[in-house]
């Protein structure tokens, strides 16, 4: 919530780890008649990361001279910088991708129709009719292309989407349980903003059937993997994975798989939720959580 009186923002900095690095920023903004509200700084594998609250009431410059000097500071040691006004923060923009099981969608609307993700979805995009329905009831805008059991029909189905998808720029993409694979057009645009979610704990059990092949080798514990998509299949930067054990002897395919699927939907909220929140970032191909973000970088009333 923004305080009466003070013009907050978030100044995030990300880069390989040096000597000085908060100290050299932590001056700049002081220099300048800026206040520290709070921050959140880590070092993971060797790479940086901060989210500094300021508030820029009283600041000496203009905003257009702020963020010029901070990208100038960030430039001549080799970070990356951003920052973000808090009322300037807008709800971000989702598309969400789906086929035929309805469990993750479901999920995803039961918890924006509550507020709890700082997002609007903009569309639902498939290679199915059968969710229209679904999404209709709830309001949302559908579209969908048969993908075709061909190559050309898939072809054509990935550039109706790339052409979509650029026509409605969302900040994230959700694979709610969507059951093909995206082509490298769309992966490398949409780097780092598309999420999927894998029915076992990857990389075990990776590709079809997971169920199945989880329950046909025996294990005792499985489970799901929210990760990010890139070109190698299932290969993607994990973002979160939980379990439910297997009653061997017991449980049935069908049971295994009714666990999983309710599990399914639950991980991948969580996952958009940290997403939305700003509280993670890709660093090196590994998700890095930045606990305090959502302390101070929620919207305006969040």
């Amino acid at each position: 919530m923004q305080e009466s009186g003070k013009v907050l923002a978030v100044l995030s900095v990300q880069g390989r780890d040096q000597k000085g690095v908060v100290a050299r920023f932590a001056t700049y903004v002081a220099e300048h008649g800026i206040n520290i509200e709070d921050t959140e700084q880590r070092v993971v594998q060797g790479v940086f990361v901060m989210d500094m609250l300021v508030d820029l009431k009283e600041m000496t410059l203009s905003l257009d001279q702020l963020i010029t000097g901070l990208l100038d500071q960030g430039r001549q040691i080799g970070m990356e910088v951003r920052i973000t006004l808090q009322k300037s923060r807008k709800p971000k923009k989702i598309v969400l991708l789906t086929s035929r099981e309805p469990h993750c969608l479901r999920k995803l609307i039961e918890l924006s129709n509550h507020g709890e993700l700082s997002g609007v979805f903009t569309a639902v995009l498939s290679n199915h009719p059968t969710l229209e329905p679904e999404a209709r009831t709830a309001g949302l805008h559908f579209e969908y292309k048969p993908s075709g059991p061909g190559e050309t029909e898939k072809a054509a189905h990935m550039n109706w989407l790339f052409e979509r998808l650029r026509a409605l720029e969302p900040d994230l993409i959700v694979l709610a349980r969507y059951m093909q694979i995206l082509s490298s057009p769309i992966v490398q645009k949409w780097r780092w903003k598309i999420i999927n979610i894998h029915p076992s704990l990857l990389p075990h059990f990776p590709g079809a059937s997971p169920y199945r092949q989880a329950f046909e080798s025996g294990v005792r514990v499985t489970g799901c993997t929210a990760h990010f998509v890139t070109e190698e299949l299932d290969q993607g930067p994990i973002i979160l994975q939980d379990v439910f054990h297997i009653n061997v002897g017991v449980d049935q395919a069908q049971d295994v798989r009714e666990r999983g699927l309710e599990l399914e939907a639950v991980t991948l909220g969580k996952a958009v939720k940290f997403f939305l929140n700003e509280e993670l970032v890709v660093v090196e191909d590994k998700v890095v959580f930045k606990p305090g973000i959502s302390s101070f970088a929620r919207p305006i009333g969040g």
